[in-house]
């Protein structure tokens, strides 16, 4: 078995509180039993794409095992390309590729600069043709991305979502080895479906978005009295793909209820 570690959108700002939160998940991910063997981070890692963010997001998303994470609507590039990655300043999509053990990974940046949609340039098409192209026929191929390709009945996000869904659905549906996507910006925890694989809306370190059936503008969007979440995704040996979501007590483990 596989284990994949979602966590997103937490929202670096230079306050305590985000912070706080998005460490004490990773230090639940590293008392874990059965540690993950990656976490994926999908987008909106600060709140304004300053390079002093992105500092503090270094330091705090660091672990003794991989972390690989891609731009939200709230990312800058540049700043996340030097300051997050070590990498040359660039203000191409942010594409990646690992693979662990038989598993694809293959990370798509949906960020449009100055945009708070998301879409898939045309080169970013290219380039992931190209990777299942190279990539082994026995292995699974699971995707990420910041912006939901469905509509999730929040009005907040659903104005904001993935642009030409069907152009992503044509290459996915033509691929069997692709088990499912996951994509973040919904701060909920969320499953769908899309071109017939499981869709999994991994949720909010920072903060949690209602639903239609929550929201009441401009007063009542976005709650920050949840406890931080992630999902935990595994790929087991027959490459099908489970989640469970987590939430992470900022007051830590409580093992009696009374």
């Amino acid at each position: 078995m596989i284990l994949v570690a979602q966590v997103s959108d937490t929202h670096f700002d230079l306050g305590t509180r985000n912070t706080e939160r998005a460490q004490r998940v990773m230090a639940y991910l590293a008392e874990l039993r059965r540690r993950p063997d990656v976490i994926v981070v999908t987008g909106d890692i600060t709140d304004s794409g300053k390079p002093e963010q992105y500092a503090e997001a270094r330091m705090s998303l660091q672990a003794d095992l991989p972390v690989f994470a891609i731009p939200g609507n709230h990312d800058e590039r540049i700043a996340f390309r030097e300051v997050l990655l070590a990498a040359p300043p660039s203000d191409d999509p942010v594409n990646q590729a690992h693979r662990i053990g038989d598993l694809t990974l293959i990370l798509l940046d949906s960020s449009v600069p100055g945009q708070s949609g998301g879409r898939l340039a045309d080169e970013t098409y290219d380039w992931l043709r190209e990777m299942l192209a190279a990539t082994p026929a026995d292995d699974a191929v699971l995707l990420a991305l910041h912006h939901p390709p469905v509509f999730l009945h929040s009005p907040i996000v659903d104005t904001i979502a993935l642009a030409e869904p069907e152009r992503l659905a044509e290459v996915i549906a033509g691929d069997p080895r692709v088990i499912g996507t996951l994509t973040g910006h919904a701060h909920t925890a969320g499953a769908s479906t899309f071109a017939g694989r499981p869709l999994l809306i991994g949720p909010s370190t920072a903060s949690v978005l209602g639903g239609e059936w929550e929201l009441e503008p401009p007063e009542r969007v976005m709650d920050y009295g949840p406890d931080p979440s992630v999902a935990l995704h595994v790929i087991d040996d027959d490459h099908r793909l489970i989640t469970h979501f987590r939430s992470v007590p900022m007051g830590g483990w409580i093992a009696n209820p009374y």
